[in-house]
């Protein structure tokens, strides 16, 4: 069979097996196992990239399902990336809130609404106790609340994040989008100014050459007159 065949068949069997370990992972999309997201980290272990252990939401209970599918040895969790931390859920300050948004930009699933200098809420439910929106804050007006049992809708926060990823994705593209065409648009008016820089630099030059020339005549004239 051919090459193509086989790295074809391969990917799949790769994608199948990132499903399966990306099945496992809590989806709260974090970001402490060092990948953006848990469908990344689940491709990196399906690739051999990444280790088992990297997941603190996951706790050691989700090292043990990883190990049990993939058929590998338990390992404990790697302190490096975090340690598991009790149940919370996000909570705003909704008087302290100024409204800057960087919240929004931040919550992987988008479970927080709101608007430019509006007041931001948080949609409670759909909250994975990511904690990425705290950082952010310039007020400080978000904080983690406990609760029982972290209860939020997996399949929902998975495609959440693929979405909040490809809309962010689109947003870089365009900004780098427009600013190449602005610097295109620059280009003309940034030629044309070095070029009459340049034009206004040789006539200045030549001027001063023929100020030094009118300058030399009258002596050799005089000196001429002292020699008769």
């Amino acid at each position: 069979m051919s090459a193509f065949f086989w790295n074809r068949l391969r990917q799949n069997r790769q994608n199948s097996l990132a499903d399966r370990i990306d099945g496992i992972l809590p989806q709260t999309q974090c970001g402490q196992c060092s990948f953006p997201g848990c469908r990344p980290y689940a491709e990196a272990i399906a690739e051999g990239r990444a280790d088992i252990n990297q997941c603190p939401p996951g706790g050691q209970q989700g090292v043990v399902r990883l190990a049990h599918l993939l058929q590998r040895k338990v390992k404990p969790l790697d302190p490096s990336h975090g340690v598991p931390k009790p149940p919370a859920k996000a909570k705003i300050d909704e008087l302290t809130c100024i409204g800057c948004t960087l919240c929004i930009k931040a919550c992987p699933v988008d479970a927080i609404i709101g608007a430019a200098k509006q007041m931001h809420t948080i949609i409670s439910q759909e909250c994975t106790g990511c904690e990425l929106c705290l950082a952010p804050c310039p007020v400080d007006c978000i904080s983690m609340y406990p609760v029982e049992t972290l209860i939020y809708d997996r399949d929902l926060a998975r495609r959440r994040h693929l979405a909040h990823s490809l809309r962010f994705q689109k947003i870089e593209a365009e900004k780098r989008q427009r600013m190449e065409s602005r610097q295109e648009k620059s280009l003309p008016d940034q030629k044309t100014a070095h070029a009459d820089l340049i034009k206004t630099a040789i006539e200045r030059a030549k001027t001063r050459q023929s100020q030094l020339e009118c300058r030399t005549e009258p002596d050799e004239a005089n000196g001429k007159k002292i020699k008769s």
